[in-house]
């Protein structure tokens, strides 16, 4: 009877289950890889031209007064050539969702065919300015439009200067590009292409000579062609200026003219142009219409004939000009200001196309001598 009941026992403990723990499970790895991301550009507002300080100009609009060379704006400036000194402004928004850190350039680049790895010409700055995404900046990946976040975005202010022919010389395309640490790199959509440093020249057609004049008469000389013969395929425009000197005999001869000495005053000159609907005749020729932009020939400058005076001098300027206008349309009063000089009325040339000059000599009387010693000047500005 006892060996019955010990036999059971043991089969029991072996049929019970062993337990070690409450519950059990079974893990799976994961992998997660972050994009790299490329920094996108985008041109904000402030995009401008400025002029150097280095050159006399009679169309620099500085409206400071004191040039430094980021200040004169150059607003006359309508084609797209641009030379040593004169520069191009942009203000740019950079993003990189990696994080801006990431960003280890943004430079202005040039070159000769659009997009990413152009020459590098200019390092931007960057720049603590509103913390927000300014609307001009029309900043967008695909439809959605950027929000502000200052760890994937910061503003950069570029500014490129155009170099001496010998580095930029020819036709280029320019825009702003970033570049980060992975070497992936996003440039602004709006390339620019500019003509930098074209060759500027003036083609003058013809000479000045008065032969055998008669004190106390006039004498005219054969119409001469002044031309703006600048590089091809640059299109710059030229503005045009006329000056001179007063003029001498070179030998020992015992001159005598202008003013009772031995010199022949520029004042006895004067000269007719004409270029297209316009002349320096007052009214002649002038369309009615562009009366109201150009105002009115200075007639107290101009003889009956239309034949107008040379201004001394050896630079340009403003009253230099070869077709000159009173700033006062006529029939306004002496103060209106709703009209401003305008190199377009008659005064500028393009490339290939000329004006014709016709001088006059008032002859003084007496007068006696040969006068060749002295100047009669030309003057293109680019504008």
């Amino acid at each position: 009877m006892n060996k019955i009941i010990v036999i059971l026992a043991l089969a029991m403990i072996l049929v019970m289950p062993a337990v070690f723990a409450v519950d059990v499970g079974s893990g799976i790895g994961i992998s997660v890889t972050t994009q790299k991301f490329a920094p996108r550009v985008w041109m904000c507002d402030d995009r401008t031209t400025n002029d150097d300080c280095t050159e006399n100009s009679a169309n620099d609009n500085d409206t400071i007064g004191i040039c430094n060379g980021t200040n004169t704006d150059l607003s006359e400036r309508k084609h797209n050539y641009a030379f040593e000194g004169e520069s191009i402004h942009w203000k740019v928004l950079v993003m990189d969702k990696n994080k801006i850190e990431e960003v280890t350039e943004v430079v202005g680049t040039i070159g000769q065919s659009q997009g990413s790895g152009n020459d590098v010409e200019v390092e931007c700055k960057r720049i603590v300015d509103v913390e927000r995404v300014r609307e001009s900046c029309n900043a967008r990946i695909d439809q959605f439009t950027v929000t502000w976040d200052s760890a994937v975005m910061a503003y950069y202010d570029c500014r490129l200067t155009v170099e001496t022919p010998a580095s930029m010389h020819g036709e280029y395309f320019i825009t702003i590009e970033a570049k980060d640490l992975s070497g992936l790199s996003g440039i602004m959509a709006e390339n620019e292409y500019w003509f930098l440093n074209p060759t500027i020249a003036l083609a003058v057609d013809g000479s000045l000579a008065f032969e055998d004049v008669m004190p106390g008469t006039n004498a005219y000389s054969n119409t001469i062609l002044v031309g703006n013969d600048a590089e091809a395929g640059s299109g710059v425009i030229l503005d045009m200026f006329i000056s001179g000197t007063d003029f001498y005999d070179p030998t020992s001869s015992g001159a005598r003219c202008s003013d009772n000495t031995n010199k022949l005053a520029l004042r006895e000159f004067s000269y007719f142009v004409t270029n297209g609907a316009f002349s320096s005749a007052d009214g002649t020729g002038i369309p009615t219409g562009s009366l109201a932009i150009c105002g009115a020939p200075e007639t107290e400058e101009n003889d009956a004939e239309g034949y107008t005076t040379i201004p001394y001098g050896t630079e340009i300027s403003a009253a230099k000009r070869i077709m000159r206008w009173n700033t006062t349309p006529r029939g306004a009063a002496p103060s209106s200001s709703l009209v401003e000089q305008d190199w377009n009325c008659g005064n500028a040339l393009s490339p290939g196309s000329e004006m014709a000059l016709t001088f006059k000599l008032d002859m003084p009387e007496p007068c006696v001598g040969d006068f060749s010693e002295g100047q009669i000047y030309f003057w293109g500005e680019a504008i």
